[in-house]
């Protein structure tokens, strides 16, 4: 198995970028990851999503959400290399700055790959998916190839994470349309969606609006994400079935009130 460069040296995140963060809920940051870096990366998590994502329905076939990308949860605890890359000490040490913490776990990983000719992302919030009681979560979205707008690069509602929890609304048409209009209806300022290198990376809020378009081009959009928390936090009494599964899946053994660490939610970063 072929081991990545080293990426525990750190980002440096200014004064600057952490109140935009604070204030908007969103952040675009440039070189996360050197090229060289990110094509290693891409090499070991796109080798491992051939080996064990399960989808091959047409696109045709698929519900919105499956058509939205192809989703390949924890490659972390069976791929070595993709180990090394979610258990970086860079990404988890930008993470704490951004929430201005000392100490993050592990949320979980997540390739989300949209193929050439995928639907929509439609709008929605990441933490209605996650029983922690804390606002401090966030998502590192990088990608692992060059990518242009006409690929599905998303577009944040700023300032949306500060209203918390919208509604029961997991991603669907629903969520698109109903998000959609409270987005205009509150005014919030839209980012704009631009072209990123293989290597840069956004960081959201978990309860940051958000949404993609299609990609419309011939090319897969690769994408790998993982998802941060604060140290310390406890699970919460679980509000819909999609927190149900999180919980038993991402904190195995765990009740609800109790201090959300696993061994497989393992502190990442710790000053």
């Amino acid at each position: 198995m072929p081991s990545l460069p080293d990426m525990s040296s750190p980002y440096m995140v200014t004064d600057d970028q952490a109140a935009a963060y604070a204030r908007d809920g969103h952040i675009l940051l440039r070189g996360v990851a050197s090229a060289s870096e990110a094509a290693a990366s891409r090499d070991v998590i796109t080798a491992a999503v051939e080996r064990h994502n399960s989808e091959d329905r047409p696109l045709a076939d698929r519900d919105t959400y499956g058509k939205a990308f192809l989703q390949t949860m924890n490659l972390w605890l069976v791929d070595e290399g993709v180990k090394e890359y979610v258990l970086a000490r860079r990404f988890a040490g930008i993470a704490a700055d951004l929430m201005g913490v000392d100490r993050v776990r592990l949320y979980h990983d997540q390739a989300l790959y949209k193929e050439a000719g995928g639907g929509l992302t439609p709008w929605h919030q990441d933490q209605y998916y996650w029983p922690l009681g804390t606002s401090n979560t966030i998502t590192m979205w990088m990608p692992l190839v060059d990518v242009s707008v006409d690929m599905g690069v998303m577009t944040f509602a700023s300032g949306s994470h500060a209203d918390g929890f919208v509604g029961q609304l997991p991603i669907s048409d629903e969520s698109e349309t109903k998000l959609r209009t409270y987005v205009e209806a509150k005014g919030f300022s839209l980012s704009t969606p631009v072209d990123m290198a293989a290597g840069d990376a956004t960081f959201h809020a978990g309860w940051a609006l958000h949404s993609a378009p299609g990609n419309n081009s011939d090319r897969d959009r690769e994408v790998m994400t993982i998802i941060f928390y604060a140290d310390g936090v406890s699970t919460t009494e679980p509000t819909n079935e999609n927190q149900w599964n999180d919980l038993r899946t991402w904190f195995p053994g765990l009740e609800p009130g109790d201090l959300a660490a696993t061994d497989i939610n393992p502190v990442v970063f710790a000053r």
